[in-house]
């Protein structure tokens, strides 16, 4: 039998005010609100990051994401944490621009959702225990994918935020690329 990792979060109210320091798991079993900071990659033609969570990760194992992210630590910033995850997660060192946040009811849990994105033209090392297969795709080839199952579910409601934007990128014309597979999940 193995032990739960404990992983402190702050637990906050409505209004993204701390109320106290908790173990992550607890918050989710117990369905307090606490903070998750993500990161939408984009290379220098507009196209997002796409990845496969491995089959062995401990939420949404196998499903597609077109955010890279996690939980922000105590006393942590959405934007340091977005950081953080990035570097982590794609071995990329720089400081995401901040887009929205929002209340995300969660599909295990509600939290407040960060969202950040970032241009990255260096090369991309992914963490193999973080992700499992990657491509850049276009906003076409994008909502394509997450109206298929297996695509993380709280990701589709942040990606149809995002399109809204009158800021979002996408709103200038995107090539679309040949049909093609992802993995399976």
């Amino acid at each position: 039998m193995s032990a739960e990792r404990i992983e402190l979060v702050e637990r906050v109210d409505e209004w993204d005010e701390v109320l106290g320091v908790v173990d992550r798991g607890e918050a989710i079993r117990r369905a307090w609100l606490h903070r998750i900071a993500t990161v939408v990659c984009r290379d220098a033609d507009g196209r997002v990051l796409v990845h496969r969570r491995p089959d062995d990760a401990s939420r949404f194992p196998g499903h597609l994401n077109w955010m890279l992210g996690g939980a922000t630590e105590v006393g942590e910033s959405y934007e340091d944490a977005a950081a953080r995850e990035l570097a982590e997660e794609l071995g990329v060192r720089v400081r995401p621009r901040f887009v929205f946040k929002y209340l995300c009811a969660g599909a295990i849990s509600p939290y407040w959702l960060g969202l950040h994105e970032v241009v990255v033209t260096e090369q991309v090392n992914p963490d193999p225990s973080e992700i499992a297969w990657h491509d850049w795709l276009t906003e076409a080839e994008l909502v394509d994918l997450a109206r298929r199952p297996g695509f993380v579910p709280d990701s589709r409601e942040a990606l149809d935020r995002y399109r809204a934007l009158s800021s979002n990128p996408w709103r200038e014309h995107s090539p679309r690329r040949p049909s093609r597979q992802y993995p399976d999940n």
